[in-house]
């Protein structure tokens, strides 16, 4: 079951475009200034089987949304589910463009599976003292805006240019 705080019809600040964003409860890293501290602990939220979530998903979605976004808490502390997620929206969407932010970087991880689905991961905890609000779908410095397809053809890290 996955655990789920809250899911937006409409957002255009996580993320290229007019995108639905699902926020994720729960995230084991605790970053000081966390913009999402209700979302830092694992109880709450409403539970979800992937089945489920990907049909309220498909139902917020109007017919100019070809873009999604899956934030948190942190969706990657549920990465076997939310892959689940992802291949019943590829299935029913298969042009969909889908973002994912985690507060672990992209070393730690590329080893899951999940990532092979995603088209943008926004890397990297929040980090206080590199606090930048001028820069676009992040909040401190340190966070990269990598695209997944040609990271993983290339064997080296390409983030996006916005």
């Amino acid at each position: 079951m996955l655990k789920i705080a809250d899911i937006l019809g409409e957002s255009v600040v996580d993320g290229k475009g007019l995108r639905t964003v699902i926020f994720f409860q729960g995230c084991p890293r605790h970053c000081e200034g966390c913009h999402n501290e209700k979302l830092l602990p694992f109880e709450g939220g409403k539970s979800y089987t992937p089945e489920m979530l990907a049909k309220e998903i498909i139902a917020k979605m109007t017919p100019i949304h070809k873009v999604i976004t899956f934030s948190g808490g942190d969706p990657l502390a549920q990465a076997a589910e939310l892959l689940q997620v992802i291949k019943i929206l590829r299935r029913e969407k298969p042009n969909l463009n889908i973002w994912t932010y985690t507060g672990y970087l992209f070393e730690e991880v590329q080893h899951y599976p999940v990532l092979k689905e995603i088209d943008v991961l926004v890397d990297g905890p929040f980090i206080l003292s590199q606090r930048d609000i001028s820069l676009p779908f992040r909040g401190s410095a340190n966070q990269r805006i990598i695209d997944l397809p040609k990271t993983f053809a290339t064997g080296v890290i390409q983030e996006l240019r916005l």
